[in-house]
C-alpha cells in the first residue's frame, strides 16, 4: 500500500466520521460518545457505537468496527483501496496513481465492461430484424421505443454461444465471462450462454454502472426453465444490495419512494412520469436496501401486489423499515391489479390520486386487519378489537395510540377505558418480551471474541493479558519500547493476537502509525471490529504501566504452561528443560 500515511490522515480529517455515519444510522450522543441502531443488522435496541476521540466505530450487536474508511467500504460494498478513492473524491484529495496491488480491481473493471459489451449486445439484437419478436413483446406491454433505448432493455437470442463468440470477438477470455456471470459451465464442462431467448432487463447500480442482468421468458414458452433467470452475486453485484431504476430513482425520490415488485412496474410508471420508482431484483425486500432508500427520501410507499405473497411482502418489508427512520405509507391498488395493469388502465391522473391516497403503515394494517370478519356481529367486532389493540401496542408514539384508539372506539362503540386497557396490557407484555430478548442476547450474543478468537479457551488468562497489552498499545505506541525488549510475537497465546501484535510491531519498527487504517487492510471486518473494542477499552487505570508489565509476566508464564502440555510432542532434550525448569521454579 503506497499511499502515504499523511494522505489516509488527510482523508479522515475531511471526511469526518461522525458526520458520515450520520447519513445512514441516526446517532444519539451518550457522554463522549455516540450510538445507533446498526446499519449493518437489523436491530430494536441501538448496539451501533461511534468514538468521535479516536475515529473509530464498533457495533456490539454483529461485531463490526473500523474507522470511517472501514464503514465506507462495507455500507458502499467497495474493498480498502475503493473505499479511499471514494472518500477522497469527495473531499477532493489527489491520490498517488501507482505502488498498491489493484488486482481486484482489475477483475471488477473487467466484468463491468463485459456487462456493458453484453448489454449493447442484447440491445443490438433487439432493435435488428431476429429480435423483432421481443421488441413485438416490450411494445405489447405499451413501451415505447424512447422507454426501451432509455432503460437500455434488450433480447438474448436462441442461442448457447451467441453471446460468447461475440465477447470473444472483442478480446474477453472465457474464464471472465464465467465471472461476470453471463456464461455458465455445464456438469460436462462445456460453456454455454446463460441468457437465451429472454426479454433482457439490464441491472444499473447507484454510480451508473451494468452490474448484471434480469431475464424474462416469453409468455407461454416453457422450455427456458423459470420466468426469470437472474445475474447470481458477482464481484460486482449483489442482488441483496441493489435495487432496479435507483440509478434513475435517486436523483427525483428526495420526498418520497416508491416501492413496487416488479422491473415492468419500474418501467411502465417511470414511462408514465412517476420516477422516484424502484423494485427488489428478484429477493424478498432486505435491509441493505431499506438502507439504500433511506439515503435518499424521507418516505417510501409500498405498493406491492394484492396477493397473499405480496401482502407477506408489504409485512416483511415494514418490519424491515421500522428502524431506518422512513415514514412509511402503504397503497391498496383495487381489484388486485399490480401497478404496471393499473397505470395502461387507469391513467397517470387516476395513479396519482391513488398515490395520494396511500395510508400510514398503522391505517394499512387496521384495514388488512378487518379481512375475512363479520363486523355486523359482536363475535366479529370482539375479534378484531383484539387484533386492532396489538397493532396499536406495537407503537411508541402516545399521540398516535391516542388518536387510533379514539377512532375505533367511536366507530365500534366500546369503552375508551376499556380498549386502552387492553393496548396498555398488551404493550407491557411487548415490553418484558424485548427485555427478555436483550437478555439472552447478552448471554448468548450473536457475535463473540470466543468465536473469533476460540484459542481463549486454552488460556483466558493469557488471552486477556494480551488483550490488555495490545490495548495499552494502541493506546500509548511509546510504551512499545518496554513491551519489544521482553514479548517477542512467538510468546503470544493466541494466534489472532499474535497476528495483530506482528502487525503493530511491523507498523512501529517501520516509523509507521498505530492508525485502524492499517490493520483493516490485513485484517477481516469482524477482526477490525475486535481491535477497535481493545482500541477503545480502559484496561490501564491509573497506572497503566504497571498493568502492562504484569501483563508481560502473566504472558510469559502462560505460553511456558502451555508448551508443557504437550510432552509427547517434545524432544527429550526440550523434555529434560521443561523438568528441569519445574524443578527450578519449586527451590
Amino acid at each position: 500500500m503506497a499511499i502515504p500515511e499523511e494522505v489516509i490522515s488527510e482523508i479522515k480529517y475531511k471526511n469526518d466520521i461522525e458526520q458520515v455515519i450520520s447519513q445512514y444510522s441516526v446517532l444519539k450522543r451518550r457522554g463522549k460518545n455516540l450510538v445507533g441502531l446498526c446499519p449493518f443488522h437489523s436491530e430494536k435496541t441501538p448496539s451501533f457505537t461511534v468514538y468521535p476521540e479516536n475515529g473509530s466505530f464498533y457495533c456490539f450487536g454483529c461485531g463490526v468496527g473500523g474507522d470511517v474508511i472501514t464503514f465506507t467500504g462495507l455500507i458502499e460494498n467497495l474493498d480498502y483501496i475503493e473505499s479511499i478513492k471514494l472518500l477522497a473524491e469527495r473531499s477532493n484529495i489527489q491520490l498517488p496513481q501507482d505502488g498498491y496491488d489493484n488486482t481486484f480491481q482489475k477483475v471488477k473493471n473487467t466484468v463491468y465492461d463485459i456487462n456493458r459489451e453484453s448489454a449493447k449486445f442484447f440491445h443490438s439484437y433487439l432493435m435488428s430484424d431476429a429480435g423483432k419478436w421481443a421488441l413485438d413483446y416490450y411494445q405489447s406491454r405499451g413501451l415505447s421505443l424512447k422507454t426501451i433505448k432509455h432503460f437500455g432493455l434488450g433480447a438474448a437470442p436462441d442461442s448457447w454461444d451467441a453471446l460468447i463468440n461475440h465477447l470473444k470477438g472483442k478480446g474477453f477470455s472465457i474464464s471472465d465471462m464465467v465471472t461476470a456471470n453471463v456464461v455458465g459451465v455445464s456438469q460436462g464442462g462445456s460453456y454455454y450462454d446463460r441468457f437465451r431467448k429472454r426479454a433482457m432487463f439490464p441491472i444499473i447500480n447507484i454510480r451508473g454502472n451494468i452490474v448484471g442482468f434480469s431475464g424474462r421468458a416469453m409468455p407461454g414458452d416453457d422450455k427456458q426453465g423459470g420466468k426469470y433467470v437472474n445475474t447470481s452475486d458477482t464481484p460486482v453485484y449483489k442482488k441483496s444490495e441493489n435495487l432496479f431504476g435507483i440509478n434513475f430513482a435517486k436523483n427525483f425520490c428526495s420526498e418520497q419512494i416508491i416501492l413496487v415488485e416488479g422491473n415492468m412496474d419500474v418501467i411502465s410508471l417511470h414511462q408514465a412520469g412517476f420516477e422516484n420508482v424502484v423494485a427488489p431484483l428478484g429477493t424478498a425486500f432486505t435491509s441493505e436496501q431499506a438502507n439504500l432508500i433511506a439515503r435518499y427520501t424521507k418516505e417510501i410507499v409500498l405498493m406491492l401486489d394484492a396477493d397473499a405473497a405480496g401482502q407477506k411482502a408489504i409485512k416483511r418489508a415494514e418490519e424491515i423499515l421500522r428502524n431506518t427512520g422512513l415514514t412509511v405509507r402503504v397503497v391498496s391498488i383495487p381489484n388486485g391489479k399490480d401497478p404496471d395493469e393499473f397505470i395502461k388502465t387507469q391513467g397517470p391522473e387516476r395513479f396519482k390520486a391513488l398515490l395520494e391516497g396511500a395510508v400510514s403503515n398503522m391505517d394499512y394494517k387496521l384495514l388488512m386487519a378487518a379481512k375475512g370478519l363479520d363486523l355486523t356481529n359482536e363475535d366479529g367486532r370482539l375479534k378484531y378489537l383484539n387484533i386492532a389493540a396489538e397493532i396499536i401496542a406495537t407503537t411508541d408514539d402516545v399521540m398516535a395510540r391516542d388518536i387510533y384508539i379514539g377512532r375505533l372506539c367511536e366507530k365500534y362503540g366500546v369503552s375508551r377505558t376499556a380498549l386502552t386497557a387492553k393496548v396498555d396490557e398488551l404493550r407491557k407484555k411487548n415490553i418484558r418480551e424485548v427485555k427478555k430478548a436483550e437478555i439472552n442476547a447478552v448471554i448468548h450474543p450473536k457475535f463473540s471474541k470466543d468465536d473469533l478468537n476460540p484459542e481463549k479457551r486454552n488460556s483466558p488468562k493469557g488471552t486477556a493479558a494480551e488483550e490488555t497489552v495490545i490495548s495499552l498499545l494502541l493506546q500509548h505506541p511509546d510504551f512499545y519500547d518496554i513491551v519489544s525488549e521482553k514479548l517477542t510475537p512467538d510468546k503470544m497465546v493466541t494466534g489472532l493476537n499474535r497476528r495483530i501484535y506482528e502487525l503493530i510491531c511491523e507498523t512501529l519498527n517501520g516509523g509507521g502509525m498505530l492508525d485502524i487504517s492499517v490493520f483493516a487492510q490485513k485484517l477481516l471486518p469482524a477482526e477490525v471490529g475486535y481491535l477497535v473494542t481493545l482500541q477503545n477499552a480502559d484496561k490501564g487505570g491509573n497506572v497503566p504501566k504497571t498493568v502492562l508489565n504484569d501483563c508481560i509476566k502473566v504472558i510469559l508464564e502462560e505460553n511456558e504452561r502451555l508448551s508443557r502440555q504437550n510432552p509427547a510432542e517434545a524432544s527429550n532434550e526440550d523434555w529434560a528443560a521443561q523438568l528441569q525448569s519445574i524443578i527450578d521454579k519449586k527451590k
